[in-house]
């Protein structure tokens, strides 16, 4: 078994142990009132050496361990000072360290973090919790993968109130702030009554004493001009937006170029401040706005032409929600400028000289043609020459406007008919405020489908600017049908939203079956699928995700009439209060039989019907609400129950669990047969 490093642990104490503020403990004596889950893994306390770790001297998969109940109106920065170690370098399932939220009334926790480096002494992690008003655990959970000689350390876990962002250096971690290595110049730790020649001040700022610490970097050791250091803080997990404020000295007797910056998960470096006095004797306060609507880095950089070049120093920094600037407004939400077409345009319009391009239109739940995305029977966008008398039509939706030098990530779904030609099919252009075109930023490149397909596009312009949806067409022989819906836009890239951690109760299939497991595997079962099912005129043409992913159903010809297939989900936590669940289904083909979804509570033996659907409803995917309560420990059971035939491919996609009340609620959860409106089609 592997040994941690006990003489980093050791350099980890602090000062004032009994202070420690509620959720924190550094495990020297006790577990500070964590407890872990003796249905898994046990931890165990290392008093000597104050920390407390799990491995794999026992059978098991994983080890959780919980906080004391938590409660904090203010924002704060939880950090968790932990190692990994393992004897395989490469492992196809290594260990992982997890960190997970669990808020009071949720069923699922939300996970905030998650590690699997090894390394041969701690590391630091630090995550932002923005300010609630509900009561909180902090859960760990540590999975122990497949080397059989791997170990899980918590060495420190501390939370406190403010932001990840904010240091004064004057804990051995340096509030996890890391300098990026470079031959010739660093940043170094300053201060503490270390008489050697790199302690270049007399007293830090935070304390005002010899005793305090700072960061500095200094000129010695360059050796080539523009030598740079760079000091990089802990990646802000939640936006953020406000005044960044530091203290610090600058002594040059050559140039030295001091810049902060911004730098976003895909590596653009965005500057916020430089320097602008050649010499500062005492500690110069700096204030600067800061926004970080998405997860960034601070660097503070100094750059040298050469040996004599002088020195930086740094310390106290800090963070307000106001801005510094005294400006007013509120921020940018992005929602404004996304629409699914329920309620109108929201806020896109059209230019009227354009004609009638793109219409509004609703389509009744019917076999032939697929309603909209985003619940199968509502309101989308549709360009065609249906509305006007020309031979052709041009169809041009804009956008409101976007702030300037934001990064965005643009998604909407899209589905074609009919086209012979693609050509101006449909297209996103970037137009200035005076409505002249900056750039096409995406086209249409596949050919028509009739599937609601995702796009996302990333951008980022200088300036304000539109997004606008273009869709042409010539020759009425050429024309089809260009379909729109569920625009939406976020900050930052979609590479990095791509990245971000899953939400809490969420499934779509892309990956596994999430929380949900079957009674029975075989091929009268569930299945995870891509693309249309085999058998012609039943099952989905593709998923409700992105229309290329993933979703779960049943193979009616594998099955006989009247079997069923269950899936299943873990044991959810209770809560008291109302509950909903979404979720998205696909009953297409003649011989279509019964969706049925139940509410099993533990203790109980019999399961609760919530919902059920018998019969052919429709060629789309349809959206199935339900509202549901249960403060016992319970399970959400899928049943598909084969037709009379083989045209009887059932499938569900984009399961959805959600703490309160359903927001809309369906007229009717139990329906028999088919609708009256079947067949109709409205526009």
């Amino acid at each position: 078994m592997l040994q941690f490093c006990l003489l980093a642990v050791h350099a980890l104490q602090l000062a004032g142990a009994a202070l420690l503020s509620p959720g924190s403990c550094n495990f020297e004596d006790s577990a500070c009132g964590y407890e872990w889950d003796y249905a898994h893994l046990p931890w165990a306390l290392h008093g000597e050496g104050h920390y407390i770790s799990v491995d794999t001297s026992y059978e098991g998969e994983k080890a959780v361990l919980s906080s004391p109940e938590l409660y904090s109106e203010e924002w704060s920065c939880v950090r968790l000072i932990y190692q990994i170690a393992t004897t395989l370098e490469a492992s196809p399932g290594p260990a992982r360290l997890n960190l997970y939220l669990r808020q009071e009334g949720e069923s699922f926790d939300r996970l905030l973090w998650s590690a699997n480096e090894p390394s041969d002494s701690w590391l630091i992690a630090s995550l932002d919790l923005m300010n609630s008003t509900k009561k909180y655990k902090i859960v760990l959970e540590g999975e122990m993968g497949q080397d059989k000689s791997a170990s899980i350390a918590v060495f420190e876990i501390k939370i406190t109130p403010g932001y990840c962002i904010e240091c004064d250096f004057e804990e051995n971690h340096l509030c996890g702030f890391v300098n990026l290595w470079n031959p010739n110049v660093n940043w170094f730790v300053g201060g503490g009554n270390i008489r050697n020649s790199q302690s270049i001040l007399p007293k830090d700022h935070t304390l005002n004493s010899e005793l305090g610490h700072y960061m500095y970097v200094d000129s010695v050791y360059v050796k080539h001009f523009q030598e740079v250091a760079q000091l990089i803080s802990p990646k802000t997990m939640a936006p953020m937006s406000g005044c960044l404020s530091f203290y610090y000295q600058l002594k040059q007797e050559s140039s030295i170029v001091f810049t902060v910056y911004l730098r976003d998960t895909t590596g653009f470096y965005e500057e916020i401040w430089k320097t602008d006095s050649a010499l500062s004797a005492d500690w110069a306060l700096a204030e600067v706005d800061f926004n970080a609507p998405y997860p960034m880095e601070l660097i503070f950089e100094v750059a040298f032409n050469s040996a004599k070049g002088g020195y930086v120093a740094l310390d106290d920094i800090s963070f307000s929600p106001v801005y510094c600037s005294n400006q007013t407004g509120t921020p940018f939400n992005p929602a404004a400028a996304g629409c699914n077409f329920e309620e109108g345009l929201c806020n896109f319009y059209q230019d009227h000289k354009d004609g009638p391009g793109w219409s509004r239109v609703k389509v009744k739940r019917n076999v032939y043609r697929a309603g909209d995305h985003t619940t199968g029977f509502g309101y989308y966008l549709l360009a065609n020459t249906k509305f006007t008398s020309q031979p052709g039509y041009i169809g041009r939706l804009y956008g409101p406007t976007l702030p300037g030098n934001l990064q965005f990530c643009l998604r909407f779904y899209y589905a074609l008919y009919g086209f012979f030609k693609m050509s101006g099919t449909l297209a996103v252009y970037i137009f200035e405020e005076n409505h002249v075109v900056q750039e096409k930023i995406w086209s249409v490149l596949d050919s028509p489908k009739g599937v609601w397909t995702q796009a996302e596009i990333s951008f980022k312009k200088p300036m304000p600017c539109k997004i606008v949806f273009v869709s042409w067409c010539k020759s009425f022989w050429d024309c089809g049908l260009v379909a729109l819906d569920d625009v939406s836009l976020s900050l930052g890239s979609c590479q990095a939203a791509d990245l971000l951690l899953p939400n809490p109760g969420e499934c779509n299939f892309e990956k596994d079956e999430c929380v949900f497991t079957q009674k029975k595997r075989g091929r009268g079962s569930w299945h995870r699928r891509r693309g249309p099912t085999p058998t012609s005129y039943t099952g989905p043409k593709g998923d409700h995700t992105t229309g290329v992913g993933y979703y779960m159903y049943i193979e009616a010809s594998d099955m006989v009439y009247g079997q069923r297939a269950y899936l299943v989900s873990r044991s959810l936590r209770g809560v008291s209060g109302k509950q909903c669940l979404t979720f998205f289904y696909n009953m297409y083909g003649a011989g279509t039989g019964l969706l049925s979804v139940y509410l099993k509570k533990e203790g109980d033996e019999d399961e609760i019907p919530l919902w059920r659907r018998t019969g052919e409803q429709s060629i789309s995917w349809l959206r199935g609400l339900i509202e549901y309560e249960s403060d016992r420990n319970y399970q959400i059971i899928f049943e598909a129950i084969r037709g009379v035939s083989m045209r009887s491919d059932t499938a569900i996609d984009d399961i959805l669990f959600q703490a309160g009340p359903c927001l809309e609620v369906e007229e009717i959860q139990f329906s028999s047969g088919y609708p009256d409106s079947l067949n109709e089609i409205e526009y």
